[in-house]
């Protein structure tokens, strides 16, 4: 999936560049910058062949993501003609390999994390199959073990064990992101892993659930899929609705035919939803400020600093614990501690100055 639009990293995501397409992340040779996109398709090809991606993202950005990934099959990029949230990728897309192949399974992935190693992420992938295609009637969601304490993530709370395959589990309950100090229980309960908007199913069972749980979308996507001009017709008829409120709540509430099991994934897993997960990327000085592009501090310490227009300069002195962020279309100044508000002030720029974001 990568459609979003990433407006926690306004203004350096914006409607004609989201972050997904930002060429954020340096390779392992720390000569070429790669986009979140990119590393997901790399991830994606050492689980299945590569003829057998698909990318589902906006229509207008599908020329762009053509260009970043020439591998991939024009056939293979479906494009949105608007956003209708995560159930609707998600459901688009299952369909249409079910079309091709009423027995496959398939995982579904996003385009906006770093994962590492690949080798534990592969062989966590293979379990999420092994589990979607020897229980059919389960739909698989990845759960990262958590490092630390997140207010910015979903929890699942891990059930029973499932079966005698390591690492696996029936899943109890869905969490919405909760409060530092619910986070932190969490975490030293052991039984809450992250919400890593991951997942494994069989592609007849998942069709079956949105059947039930969700029927003005099967019954669009399937004539979508039956007659793919109507796309732009029928997809804005779509309910906008998350695939986790739609459908993996529900079912693992039992209001469905299916069950969901989990897997855990031990593994550097970042969501790259905002500037604190950005900085992580970036090179700090010795006061802590992570920093890009032309930048020039003094008596300044912990600060994100990321300057993306070249032909200017950013300079700090005396501060400390800000968001610093300009391009050639505008600034961003917000405290780090409120970095969650920029999603926010996306949306209000949206209304006042729309050319702008």
């Amino acid at each position: 999936m990568a459609g979003g639009s990433g407006t926690r990293l306004w203004p350096l995501s914006h409607k004609q560049l989201p972050k997904q397409l930002i060429r954020l992340v340096l390779d392992d040779s720390k000569k070429v910058h790669k986009s979140l996109l990119q590393l997901a398709y790399e991830r994606a090809a050492t689980i299945v062949e590569p003829e057998n991606v698909l990318i589902v993202t906006s229509e207008q950005h599908a020329d762009l993501v053509a260009a970043q990934l020439p591998q991939i099959s024009p056939e293979n990029i479906m494009r949105e003609p608007l956003g209708r949230d995560s159930l609707n990728a998600a459901a688009w897309a299952t369909a249409a390999i079910h079309n091709k192949d009423s027995a496959a399974s398939i995982s579904l992935l996003t385009a906006d994390h770093l994962i590492s190693p690949l080798e534990t992420f592969a062989a966590t992938m293979h379990t999420a199959y092994q589990l979607a295609e020897t229980n059919p009637n389960a739909l698989v969601c990845i759960g990262v073990v958590p490092k630390s304490p997140h207010t910015g993530y979903g929890y699942l709370l891990k059930g029973e064990p499932f079966d005698s395959i390591a690492n696996t589990f029936r899943v109890s309950k869905f969490v919405e992101k909760p409060d530092f100090a619910t986070a932190s229980d969490f975490v030293a309960s052991g039984n809450y892993l992250w919400n890593a908007g991951m997942f494994c199913w069989n592609a007849a069972t998942f069709l079956t659930q949105l059947r039930l749980l969700q029927p003005v979308s099967h019954a669009n996507v399937s004539k979508i899929v039956a007659n793919p001009v109507l796309v732009a017709e029928l997809f804005p008829l779509l309910p906008k609705i998350s695939l986790d409120y739609a459908i993996m709540e529900p079912v693992s509430q039992g209001l469905a035919s299916a069950e969901v099991l989990g897997v855990a994934l031990e593994a550097d897993w970042r969501d790259i939803g905002g500037y604190p997960a950005l900085a992580s990327l970036l090179d700090a000085d010795d006061q802590h400020n992570a920093s890009t592009g032309n930048v020039v501090t003094l008596a300044a310490g912990n600060n994100i600093l990321i300057n993306a227009d070249p032909d200017t300069l950013i300079a700090v002195a005396g501060i400390s614990d800000l968001i610093v962020v300009r391009t050639p279309q505008a600034t961003l100044i917000v405290p780090a501690a409120m970095s969650e508000m920029v999603k926010d002030l996306a949306e209000n720029v949206r209304g006042s100055f729309p050319n702008f974001c």
